[in-house]
């Protein structure tokens, strides 16, 4: 079939949906033992990007992000030396810059369509790389293939996209309530790659620390659907992560309307409360979907009509994109 649709281009369009992910920090941001970075991270159902794509004899894109889903679909295609176009329809996108992964899962989403239309075959690890995705961290590569809480153990001298160490299934049951700043956004760009450079060093025993919590506490907190030891464990992750990250960002997080929001969640009780990558987005993690909607609709009563704060209510997501293959001759195949 892979040789039929390789020759038939014309006669299938390629769908692929993919989810948000927090990044919930680093472990050793300067590498003592060699690898850089380490991250822990998981992937929500809150947000998705979701196209659908066919050949064209020119770039286009249709929707939300459609400028960024053209730009990755031309540098695709010039890499890999294919001389037709293609139409891109996005029905939804992840919140551009918002600390939602949403550069990663489009460059993946457009990378696999491009090769499942023409019929070729690449990893997700082997999009990633010609879409210049994953230098610094695998929890957006492991989010699109498996979805779940993920770990990856850093990025080393060959600067490959960082394996994940630790995939697993995130309780159904707890929920995660986003509180996103409307008016701001995360570093980026040419702007998060000087950030990094000016950054001091992080203290080798602050990396042991951070190593420790998440073997001892997070993981088995995890496995266990102990809630107390992973909130307890993430926000003291997030604390010492994000006072380094401060000069940089501004402070313990980006957004002070944010920074407001969460210190007052802490007060309420709420432990588990952090920032999504550069952010703004925050987070704060809860038991059930009961107590989402409680503390939800407290802070919204808390902020105001007139606040550039926003709140979703996410449960994980436990399984990776979803890539199909439709025919227009009405057979569908599921690619993966």
């Amino acid at each position: 079939m892979r040789n039929y649709w390789a020759n038939h281009p014309q006669h299938r369009r390629v769908y692929v949906s993919t989810t948000a992910r927090l990044h919930l920090g680093f472990l050793d941001i300067s590498g003592a033992l060699g690898r850089r970075f380490g991250s822990l991270g998981l992937s929500i159902d809150a947000f998705r990007t979701t196209l659908r794509m066919q050949v064209a004899t020119t770039i286009s894109a249709t929707g939300p992000s459609a400028d960024r889903a053209a730009d990755y679909a031309a540098r695709m295609l010039d890499l890999l030396g294919i001389d037709k176009g293609v139409e891109i329809s996005l029905e939804e996108a992840i919140p551009d810059h918002a600390g939602l992964g949403s550069g990663t899962q489009m460059a993946l989403a457009v990378g696999q369509a491009i090769h499942q239309l023409f019929g070729l075959s690449a990893s997700t690890r082997q999009v990633a790389t010609q879409m210049e995705r994953g230098r610094r961290s695998g929890i957006g590569i492991g989010g699109f293939d498996h979805g779940g809480f993920m770990v990856d153990c850093g990025v080393s001298e060959q600067a490959a996209p960082p394996p994940l160490t630790v995939q697993m299934p995130f309780p159904e049951a707890w929920r995660i309530l986003l509180v996103m700043d409307k008016g701001g956004q995360g570093l980026h760009g040419q702007q998060e790659v000087e950030a990094f450079k000016r950054l001091p060093p992080f203290p080798a025993e602050q990396a042991a620390h951070l190593c420790h919590l998440t073997l001892m506490q997070i993981l088995p907190g995890i496995r266990e659907q102990q809630l107390e030891p992973v909130a307890a464990g993430i926000a003291e992750l997030q604390r010492r992560v994000g006072d380094h990250f401060a000069p940089a960002q501004g402070g313990r997080f980006t957004s002070p309307a944010v920074a407001e929001l969460l210190h007052w969640a802490e007060l309420q009780g709420y432990a588990g409360i952090g920032q999504s990558s550069w952010g703004p987005t925050g987070f704060v993690l809860l038991p059930d979907q009961a107590s989402a909607e409680q503390l939800r609709d407290r802070a919204r009563q808390r902020v105001g009509d007139l606040s550039p704060l926003s709140f979703e209510i996410a449960a994980a997501c436990n399984q990776g994109s979803r890539v199909a293959i439709e025919s227009t001759r009405q057979f569908t195949k599921e690619a993966r």
